[in-house]
């Protein structure tokens, strides 16, 4: 009964999370709607321990705790800013990983009349964009001036696809209607989007069968081309964010392709500086250290690149990967183990099963996360707090298979013609 009381609460925030925090977040200015989601998931996560004899955590979602607390520890002891500020970096970093360990841990299940509701749903929104994104070849403003930016139209895009994969079946048919879906990404115009494209056409079209998940020749050798692609497509924006950056730079000019720049050589010196465990929380490249100006930025010599300065600072939480620094060398190793480990999850799960479908769509949901992140910090925004949401689904729907596998495969009887039934059986 309790399981079935989560089940419905957790698909209404579900859907809910995905209305409020992809569809209308930026188009209605719909801001703190994901705040307001992770604390029902909370109350949620919370709801379903207490009402269990044991409280069942995960081991890793703990080590997560621990780790923050040490960071706000070692924050505290360094300095790195106010109380106030480290406490409000502590919820904003903190945010994505809540809602991926809470959701995997209520195991959630959406029946099928659920999961037909929010693909019709899905599929509903994505036809209502299709007159956007086609206007957009022809005014190039009207994706900024409806949805705010153009990558809010990425964004809706590729949401509504992976749910309109998630909850289909995973025929050919099915899978190449997702791939027609994500093509209207295209009119964005955002070089990280027609990066994820080649990625997400790549894992539809070839690594969703099954001989090309083989270690050998043949698909290491397309998996390098793959990387190839992916760099050719999206070399626009590297030129923009690295090369541009560094010839305004020498040139003087301001704009936030140098602000951006700044931010990734800097965040190599703080590396350096402050190894291992970096400057720590609310001190560099993330929102609560810019609205708590932290000093770091004038210690670097860099208070006065515009969009970095404390008078006008719209450009210091503008990427993710730099605000890395905070935690060292260590958070970086363990930004990189977070990812292994959930990517580990749907190789196993595919191991056991040899179905291809929950292992695809793992990667296209952490590839989205990874290749936004270069110039967006969408791992700690409401699109982050979805997606993190979402790849937590997928995760408790890998457990609650293999519990169901192990289950079936304990019941079999030892004696061989019992077996033979039972293998054919799962």
């Amino acid at each position: 009964m309790e399981q079935q009381l989560v089940n419905k609460y957790f698909y209404y925030l579900f859907f809910f999370t995905y209305i409020s925090s992809i569809i209308l977040y930026d188009i209605i200015g719909f801001g703190g709607s994901d705040e307001l989601c992770g604390l029902a998931l909370l109350f949620l996560f919370f709801y379903n321990v207490l009402n269990q004899r044991e409280w069942p955590f995960n081991k890793i979602f703990l080590f997560t705790i621990i780790i923050f607390i040490f960071y706000t520890s070692y924050s505290l002891w360094i300095g790195s800013n106010s109380k106030q500020a480290i406490l409000t970096d502590l919820t904003i970093q903190m945010k994505p990983y809540l809602a991926f360990f809470c959701t995997y841990q209520l195991i959630p299940e959406f029946s099928l009349e659920g999961k037909k509701l929010l693909k019709e749903t899905a599929l509903a929104i994505w036809i209502i964009m299709v007159p956007f994104g086609l206007a957009s070849f022809f005014n190039e403003n009207i994706l900024w001036e409806i949805m705010g930016h153009p990558s809010c139209f990425a964004a809706i895009v590729v949401a509504s696809s992976l749910i309109y994969l998630y909850c289909s079946k995973y025929t050919m048919s099915n899978r190449l209607i997702f791939l027609l879906m994500l093509t209207l990404g295209i009119a964005s115009g955002r070089s990280k989007f027609y990066g994820f494209f080649v990625f997400a056409t790549f894992m539809i079209l070839y690594a969703s069968n099954i001989k090309h998940l083989k270690l050998n020749f043949r698909n290491i050798i397309a998996i390098i081309i793959l990387l190839i692609v992916i760099f050719i497509v999206a070399y626009q924006k590297i030129e923009l964010y690295f090369i541009e950056g560094l010839r305004n730079e020498i040139e003087g000019e301001e704009n936030d392709y140098l602000a951006r720049f700044v931010l990734y050589v800097t965040s190599f010196e703080i590396l350096r500086d402050y190894f291992p465990f970096g400057s720590g929380l609310a001190s560099f490249a993330t929102h609560a250290s810019g609205a708590y100006y932290s000093g770091i930025y004038e210690k670097y010599a860099i208070d006065t690149v515009w969009g970095l300065s404390k008078s006008y600072n719209k450009f210091i939480a503008d990427t993710y990967y730099p605000s890395l620094a905070q935690f060292g060398v260590a958070g970086v190793l363990l930004f990189i183990t977070f990812w292994i480990y959930i990517f580990r999850k749907a190789t196993r799960f595919f191991i056991r099963t040899r179905q291809t479908r929950m292992l695809v769509i793992v990667a296209l949901i952490i590839g989205y996360v990874l290749i936004e992140n270069i110039a967006d910090a969408s791992f700690t925004s409401n699109r982050g707090f979805f997606m993190m949401v979402f790849l937590g689904l997928l995760c408790g729907e890998q457990k609650r298979e293999l519990a169901t596998l192990d289950k079936g495969n304990a019941s079999c009887s030892t004696t061989k013609e019992k077996q033979d039934l039972c293998k054919q059986s799962y």
